[in-house]
């Protein structure tokens, strides 16, 4: 157990006390202690790839980002404990690494890594395994010297009510003998897959409030759309009365609106009619509920954050979807 202070470079200061009993849990090029609560949510291995590991926050165009080669394992820990913070956990792994010889070349946190935008510029695996909080998320990326070349590394840690997230991505050296993984091409990775959450279920009266002030995020899973077009269908969605209510009941709240569709076609075209489908609904709210346009953000980003496979219609069906993600820190 850790009993001392310590403190981001932002300034903000966590103490360890009281964490529950941790344990080791060995990673290539990486060894890390999580506490006892952790579950390896999803494991992705690929002994020849590349990741673009993100080196500075978002500077309104993209996230800069440095191009690694290697081996490539991309992990997610889920850590049931309602009372562990992002904040005291990813310095407790920062620590580790620097303790370790890893040379932390960047790190932010929520608004200074630059919000909504760098979190869907960065390579993030999707829901339900790693969940990544709007207004919570923190991030840090590093190098290190071995014998075989440059290890490269990303931390990125967030929470929703009751869990806690982290993912780790590591690339070692093409000839590095230290990194064991599975051997398969980078086409067809080694997955362990984690259990589904409840965050898709159908929404009933009164829990779309809980979901944006509890998890951050919500699926406005009764919104229709003709087939092919961005406009919304004659209704009535409740899940948008609720939204609706819930944004004039907090005025000082913002929620961005995010489009999302299924893995047909294109992604600059997917991209393009998910933002289009959000700001139908942003028209919507404003329009029907009178809700303030200074309230609400319309974005897409396609087939990019699926919730289920794209190779079933069951789950195509689920990936076509908006969410509203509330982007309010206060």
């Amino acid at each position: 157990m850790v009993a001392a202070a310590r403190t981001l470079r932002s300034g903000r200061v966590f103490c360890c006390a009281g964490l529950a009993a941790i344990a080791p849990v060995s990673l290539p090029a990486a060894e890390l202690a999580l506490p006892d609560a952790s579950t390896l949510a999803v494991q992705l291995s690929e002994p020849m790839a590349s990741y673009e590991v993100p080196v500075n926050a978002w500077n309104g165009q993209t996230v800069p980002n440095l191009r690694a080669e290697g081996a490539v394992t991309r992990r997610v820990w889920q850590i049931t404990s309602p009372d562990l913070s992002a904040l005291h956990l990813f310095n407790m792994l920062r620590d580790q690494l620097s303790d370790q010889g890893w040379q932390i070349s960047f790190e932010c946190e929520t608004e200074t890594c630059g919000g909504f935008d760098f979190r869907y510029g960065t390579d993030v695996l999707p829901e339900p395994d790693m969940h990544v909080d709007l207004g919570n998320f923190l991030f840090l990326s590093g190098l290190r010297k071995a014998p075989e070349g440059t290890e490269h590394l990303s931390l990125l840690v967030s929470r929703s009510s009751q869990k806690a997230f982290v993912q780790l991505v590591t690339v070692s050296p093409k000839n590095s003998a230290e990194v064991e993984v599975t051997a398969t091409s980078s086409k067809n990775p080694t997955v362990t897959q984690g259990t589904q959450d409840t965050l898709d279920a159908p929404i009933v009266s009164g829990a779309l409030a809980e979901r944006l002030d509890g998890v951050g995020r919500a699926v406005l899973n009764d919104l229709t759309f003709t087939t092919g077009s961005a406009q919304l269908g004659e209704g009535p969605f409740p899940a948008l009365e609720d939204l609706a209510s819930y944004l004039l009941d907090h005025p000082e709240r913002r929620v961005v609106l995010v489009g999302h569709t299924d893995a047909e076609g294109s992604l600059s075209g997917n991209v393009s009619l998910s933002r289009q489908r959000a700001a139908s609904v942003v028209n919507y709210l404003v329009r029907e509920f009178g809700v303030p346009r200074s309230q609400l953000e319309a974005e897409g980003i396609g087939f990019l954050s699926p919730l289920a496979s794209n190779l079933t219609d069951e789950g195509r069906t689920k990936n076509r979807r908006v969410e509203a993600i509330l982007a309010s820190t206060q």
